[in-house]
């Protein structure tokens, strides 16, 4: 297409121009043929030098004799194309999915702007901004910085196209990750974010760190793990849930193998290591043992019954443990406390014996009997056939929970760890344990001796038998005396030679 645009004659925009000599100019301008202003010299003479080349002005209108202007062709088909197609030609096409790169020109508190060459630019959420979660996009990117997106949607119900710079992190971060699974390599990464059950760790897209995993034993507190930058292995990786799975634990014991194997070699089943508890489980308690960690279980923490591992021991306790065992294909140390202690039955068997009186208090009864604590951690059971000379249908008839009495010990099993208790025949009196000896009077055997009958004890007898109907002379003489004891001992009952008489029918 070809557009010529012409003036009429008599609105010519231009007209010949001459310039007389003047004594201020050394050159007179003249048109020349072709109606073109040209400079001349202003004298005659020798020929000057001619002037140097000048790059060619752009081509303008023509005059004619009669001085009429003629302009140039201003429009000339030289793009090839429609003028759409050309402007259409300056922008850049994009598609769902696609990967873009642009510059930030603007930054508000919710989204992001992003000129990428389109007819309008690109909006990026907050959200779809970084892996992190509720985050200011002005922490995030800058003004004119060159981020790379990945396209969401070309356009939205408001017509906008939207972008994810966190979608592209995360395809371009794939491929890496993968690479490093396939090559066992170790990733790296800030701690971000503290989440049930373990961390998430910026490796280019979410990684999650378990705790248990976290360190060679169990972390409870994360949090001042947050900002760290933290080196772990790959130990799960599920593209299609986004699903990446770390373990700190993995790399450390990597590092540390060599380490591990010459310390578990020089470890010795029987020898005895002090430790600090690094951490209090409902199994038993783990032990740091300055180089690996060690297991006591519940069963080994106490000679006593232990209903929780928390009870006997908490996290930074200085422990003095045995080696029970070393498995070297698990790389696993198992540990007993109780027996670096003195063993409670061990002591009491040796401190007692079949025949002596002890003191103790009911803990529980059963069909068959009650249980009597006699010592620390040592239970016994007086069966229901030692609890009076009369028959006894139930405990309940003669004994209650939490009552103190003296009993006599006439078993003493200790490879069994039991013992045999009998309130009939500590009624009987005989000898007294080593422990009560200097509270209460004993003769040279050990067997408690009565003390002289009170006047006070005498009259409550012998009011107790006339009002039964009894005759006074025959009252015992005192069998409830009893010495008194030292005041840092918990009084207890002397043993006496016979309980209060049995009512007859």
């Amino acid at each position: 297409m070809h557009v010529s645009t012409h003036l009429p004659h008599q609105s010519c925009l231009f007209s010949p121009v001459r310039f007389e000599s003047s004594p201020l100019s050394d050159t007179a301008t003249t048109p020349d043929t072709a109606g073109q202003a040209t400079d001349q010299p202003a004298t005659s003479g020798d020929t000057a030098p001619a002037p140097a080349e000048t790059p060619a002005a752009p081509q303008m209108g023509t005059f004619d004799d009669e001085g009429n202007y003629t302009p140039r062709e201003v429009v000339s088909d030289d793009l090839g194309m429609s003028f759409a197609d050309a402007i259409d030609g300056t922008m850049v096409t994009v598609e769902d999915g696609e990967m873009v790169n642009g510059t930030v020109v603007k930054i508000d508190k919710d989204e992001v702007l992003l000129d990428i060459g389109y007819k309008s630019e690109g909006v990026i959420p907050a959200r779809e901004l970084s892996i992190r979660n509720d985050v200011d996009p002005s922490e995030v990117v800058s003004l004119g910085d060159q981020v790379e997106a990945l396209v969401l949607t070309k356009e939205d119900k408001e017509g906008r196209l939207v972008l994810s710079k966190k979608r592209a992190q995360y395809e371009r971060a794939w491929g890496d990750i993968e690479a490093k699974k396939e090559a066992d390599e170790v990733v790296s990464g800030p701690v971000i974010e503290v989440v049930k059950g373990g961390l998430i760790v910026d490796i280019g897209l979410r990684g999650f760190l378990p705790a248990s995993l976290v360190e060679l034993r169990r972390v409870r507190d994360l949090q001042p793990y947050i900002g760290q930058t933290v080196h772990a292995k790959i130990i799960e990786l599920d593209k299609n849930r986004n699903n990446v799975v770390l373990s700190r634990r993995a790399y450390l014991e990597e590092n540390q193998r060599e380490t591990r194997d010459q310390f578990l070699n020089n470890l010795k089943v029987g020898e005895v290591r002090e430790g600090t508890v690094s951490s209090v489980v409902s199994f038993g308690a783990f032990v740091d043992l300055g180089g690996m960690d060690g297991l006591i279980h519940v069963s080994e923490l106490s000679w006593k019954h232990v209903d929780h591992p928390g009870s006997v021991v908490a996290v930074g306790d200085p422990v003095k443990v045995q080696v029970l065992d070393v498995d070297f294909s698990r790389e696993r140390i198992s540990l007993s406390l109780k027996a670096t202690q003195q063993d409670p039955w061990q002591e009491f068997a040796e401190g007692h014996q079949v025949g002596q009186l002890v003191y103790g208090r009911v803990t529980k009864l059963v069909q068959f009997g009650a249980f009597v604590q006699v010592g620390d951690g040592i239970e016994g059971l007086v069966h229901i056939s030692e609890m009076s000379a009369h028959h006894v249908d139930s405990p309940e008839q003669v004994v209650t929970p939490g009552e103190e009495l003296w009993v006599k010990i006439i078993d003493l099993d200790l490879a069994r760890r039991r013992i045999s208790l009998s309130i009939k025949q500590a009624a009987e009196g005989g000898e007294l344990a080593a422990e009560y000896r200097d509270h209460f009077e004993v003769d040279e055997a050990g067997n408690y001796v009565q003390g002289e009958a009170s006047a006070e004890a005498e009259a409550a007898w012998s009011e107790y038998y006339e009002t039964e109907g009894g005759d006074p002379a025959a009252a015992p003489a005192d069998p409830t005396a009893v010495a008194e004891a030292p005041p840092v001992e918990e009084a207890a009952p002397a043993p006496s030679d016979a309980e209060s008489p049995e009512t007859t029918d």
